[in-house]
């Protein structure tokens, strides 16, 4: 049977890879996809936000399981056309996807289904925003664009100024175009951060092994805010006990509320965690594998991801009653470009990609790359998503660095700090 992957990051070519080694599938297409996944599948020169053309190509090439990537075609409504036209597809309704697409819609949802959280307060306009900074006792807020910012449009402030500066920049200078057009601010969380990722049927939920991403674009967790500089998996502080309270008091109540508010949940239920001293409450909720996040999870999936994906399509998810994991650790540093997650230059030749892939259980996944000739390039701010097993956490890491070390272009930057926090306990 064939597979079409959606989209052109780490997590796509990390979908392609995983899809690839499933016994029933015969070819995994990807588009429009990259230097990567032309190696483990095959490019089509299709957007990912041209519905219409992806609808005909799956229809043309009778295409058995459509997996779509990225947030926006999802938040688009393009499971919406492929349900339309008969095609099996993996992923949320237009409906459902708002759970990422608007902040303000999450926050709601969760305040009805009784899901901590932190506090909230939502605004329209950029004066009234700041008169409310100006007249908290508090000096620390998060301040969120309401609308999909490609990672970038949470700011954690530190004083008033900074959140003033982050409000101006959404709502006045439109950093974010029409993302920034609502706002909200939140109370900080304080805790260690932890990514669940589910599966979900509708019913049914499925939760796959935990990870930590590293948002923060430099080491210490300093720095801009960026799409995500690397993870590792699994994180040690999401214990049994955690997983059960996230099932039972997040998951469990987010996929029943969205059931009766008419938009039934299907696809990946990505909840971002922190583990505060008053146990977990939510960050955030994405409506698709996250990215560096699905490269070590999928890593150490054992489970045919093929069969689990259309299972969770056709809502026979219960069938499955556990996943099979490799016991070993993966962690995955994302090799970005000079200048990200600010304006950066294309067009740079990498180097040393065959020396990293000789190592032992290393992959490379390929995020922001392009082939020009006899040439692998850079095309994006996260260019490569260096991924590796171990022992343990420590092992992983020492081997994914150890393959960053074969890669080399000129402005090539990566955190060397990845999956250091997983020697630091949550509160309790």
């Amino acid at each position: 049977m064939k597979v079409l992957v959606v989209g052109q990051g780490g997590r796509e070519h990390a979908l392609v890879w995983k899809l690839s080694q499933s016994p029933a599938v015969s070819e995994v297409f990807c588009a429009p996809g990259n230097a990567g996944t032309a190696i483990d599948g095959t490019n089509v020169d299709i957007s990912a936000d041209d519905v219409d053309r992806l609808v005909k190509f799956a229809q043309s090439e009778e295409i058995a399981l459509t997996v779509v990537g990225p947030e926006v075609p999802l938040v688009a409504g393009i499971v919406d056309a492929f349900q339309v036209a008969k095609l099996r597809v993996f992923g949320p309704s237009k409906a459902a996807a708002q759970l990422e697409g608007s902040k303000v819609f999450a926050k709601e949802l969760m305040r009805q289904a009784n899901v901590p959280t932190a506090d909230y307060w939502v605004f329209h306009d950029s004066h009234e925003a700041v008169e409310f900074i100006n007249g908290r006792e508090a000096n620390s807020f998060v301040i969120k664009a309401d609308g999909l910012a490609a990672g970038k449009g949470v700011t954690v402030c530190k004083t008033k100024g900074e959140a003033i500066h982050a409000i101006r920049e959404a709502m006045v200078d439109r950093a974010f175009g029409e993302a920034g057009r609502e706002l909200l601010i939140e109370e900080v969380l304080v805790g260690q951060e932890v990514s669940i990722l589910a599966l979900v049927d509708g019913r049914t939920i499925l939760t796959l092994e935990a990870s930590q991403d590293h948002k923060a674009a430099h080491d210490g967790d300093t720095g801009p805010n960026t799409g995500g500089m690397g993870a590792y998996s699994p994180a040690p502080f999401a214990t049994s006990e955690v997983m059960d309270e996230v099932i039972q008091k997040i998951l469990i109540p987010t996929v029943h509320t969205m059931r009766k508010r008419g938009t039934e949940f299907t696809g990946v239920l990505y909840a971002g965690i922190m583990l505060t001293a008053q146990g977990p409450k939510v960050l955030e909720f994405n409506v698709r594998f996250g990215d560096p996040e699905a490269q070590p999870v999928l890593m150490r999936m054992k489970t045919d991801l093929f069969e689990l994906l259309s299972s969770a399509a056709d809502g026979r998810l219960s069938e499955f009653a556990d996943l099979e994991w490799d016991d070993r650790a993966a962690v995955c540093v994302v090799m970005a470009s000079e200048g990200y997650p600010g304006p950066y230059e294309k067009g740079r030749p990498i180097r040393g990609l065959d020396d990293a892939a000789k190592l032992p259980d290393t992959k490379v996944f390929h995020a922001g790359t392009v082939q020009h000739g006899d040439q692998v390039v850079t095309d994006g701010g996260r260019v490569l998503g260096v991924t590796a097993l171990g022992s343990d956490i420590t092992a992983a890491k020492k081997r994914a660095y150890e393959a960053v070390k074969c890669i080399r272009w000129d402005g090539a930057w990566c955190r060397k700090d990845i999956s250091d926090k997983a020697r630091i306990m949550p509160p309790t």
